[in-house]
């Protein structure tokens, strides 16, 4: 496939990557030239420097035949004009957009990306993203990673292994006989610094770091069974009172149990709009690294601080303090990667990669087949793939133990007429059934094969 990536920031650059690495025919367009260079230095794609809306560095980039077009600078307007030329000029098929600022994606406005006005195909909100991410680790807090499948009928969950949970030194096979009616896969084990596909034979260890995927009706009895007691979220603190910090306060607002919420912000006009924006929430402004104000927000009694400021560095310190000084859990956004392997050693609880976010909302749109999402894990080691079981693919009317997943691969989930199954050797998948694929990251073009169809692309 031939694709031209707009934008060879941290997001664009990491599209490049993967796309790269699958054998796609990838230029990336950039503005500046040192980041043009370090992206075709260090990846096999070519480079144009230049504006990614003039029709000039499109076509010099080679849009005229080109199968796709992702925007991603920093512009979200850019981005528009960009879809708008590559539509009207060079008729590039699939165009996908990632925009920021929310008045864009206010449902009154959604003609406005109608084919006949802003063509955009597939519009990517790294805040919507962040917002929903967050939340699902407030809903979840002894997890360290959570994520939807089958329309949230099973859930993707990280947990960190102790020394008191029951099924340690336990195979996996085991594991299913000991549980026979417990839905639920293993589907990756971090050990060290090793992420791996288990085989059935293997065992848990206490500082292991696993990846289950879990009927969500079976969740809280997977929690017990792996040694993690369920603790309710009643007091929030969030930290960043932007668009990010102000969607997620909202949304804490509206759940049905309610959940006391408290945002600090530094900004003072930031602060006195997420005051007029939040109706029962608190607002404090201030710096959230103060231990004064954070005593104010009475942090001793706080369940979960979620960091959303725009800084790194801020996020991180902010989270220690908050600990340190009584909070129960710590939610930091980490937007460097290389600052990712920081929030273990201070103590965090979990992190949210919004680049990873966007990638990974991006990747769903470029695979074969009809992938429905694609999810990675670490730092571009592994995926777990959503993907509906189409009639002319491989996996099509085969048996589970006959299917030629490669080693790094397992099949940990399948959805039949909106039921999830436990996948099993003798199982039949069906044309229609909706699967979930653990793949490192090696092993995703070979997963990609196995979905395909014989002469489609979605």
């Amino acid at each position: 496939m031939k694709v031209i990536v707009c934008g060879a920031g941290q997001v664009g650059w990491q599209i490049a990557r993967h796309l790269s690495s699958e054998r796609n025919d990838v230029t990336l367009v950039d503005s500046k030239p040192e980041l043009v260079r370090r992206a075709t230095d260090a990846l096999d794609v070519q480079g144009i420097v230049g504006f990614a809306s003039h029709p000039g560095i499109l076509e010099q980039a080679g849009a005229r035949d080109a199968d796709m077009v992702i925007a991603a600078t920093y512009s979200d307007e850019v981005n528009m004009v960009t879809c708008q030329v590559a539509h009207s000029v060079f008729g590039v098929t699939r165009k996908i957009a990632r925009l920021r600022e929310q008045s864009y994606l206010d449902p009154r406005y959604s003609d406005l990306f109608r084919r006949e006005h802003m063509p955009i195909d597939v519009i990517i909100s790294p805040e919507r993203e962040v917002s929903q991410a967050a939340l699902k680790r407030v809903a979840y807090p002894e997890a360290f990673d959570v994520q939807e499948y089958f329309q949230g009928k099973a859930l993707l969950i990280g947990l960190a292994l102790d020394t008191d949970c029951a099924v340690l030194n336990t195979s996996l096979r085991q594991l299913s006989d000991l549980f026979p009616t417990l839905r639920i896969m293993v589907a990756g084990v971090r050990r060290g610094k090793r992420l791996f596909a288990p085989e059935p034979e293997d065992q848990l260890y206490a500082g292991d770091q696993i990846y289950v995927l879990v009927d969500a009706r079976d969740v809280a009895r997977a929690f017990e069974v792996f040694g993690k007691s369920p603790a309710r979220q009643e007091r929030v603190l969030v930290i960043g009172g932007g668009n990010v910090g102000l969607s997620v306060a909202r949304a804490l607002e509206n759940q049905p149990v309610r959940v006391r919420v408290k945002v600090i912000e530094r900004d003072r006009a930031r602060a006195e709009a997420a005051a007029d924006g939040l109706e029962r929430s608190i607002v404090l402004h201030g710096d959230g690294m103060d231990a004064n104000l954070l005593d104010e927000a009475g942090i001793g009694k706080i369940d979960s601080v979620l960091l959303l400021t725009d800084d790194d560095r801020t996020n991180l310190l902010a989270a220690v303090r908050a600990k340190s000084l009584g909070a129960t859990q710590a939610i930091s956004l980490i937007n460097d990667p290389g600052m990712v392997s920081l929030a273990g050693a201070l103590g965090i609880d979990a992190h949210i990669n919004p680049r990873a976010l966007t990638v990974s909302s991006i990747l769903r749109h470029v695979r074969h087949g009809r992938v429905r999402s694609v999810y990675l894990l670490g730092d571009r080691e592994a995926e777990v793939i959503e993907a509906q079981v189409l009639g002319t693919s491989q996996l099509s009317n085969a048996r589970v133990r006959d299917i030629a997943f490669p080693e790094g691969a397992l099949l940990i989930g399948v959805s039949r007429k909106g039921e999830f199954l436990r996948p099993t050797g003798d199982m039949v998948l069906r044309e229609g059934d909706l699967v979930v694929i653990f793949s490192l990251t090696g092993d995703v073009p070979k997963v990609d094969e196995l979905l395909q169809v014989a002469v489609e692309f979605f």
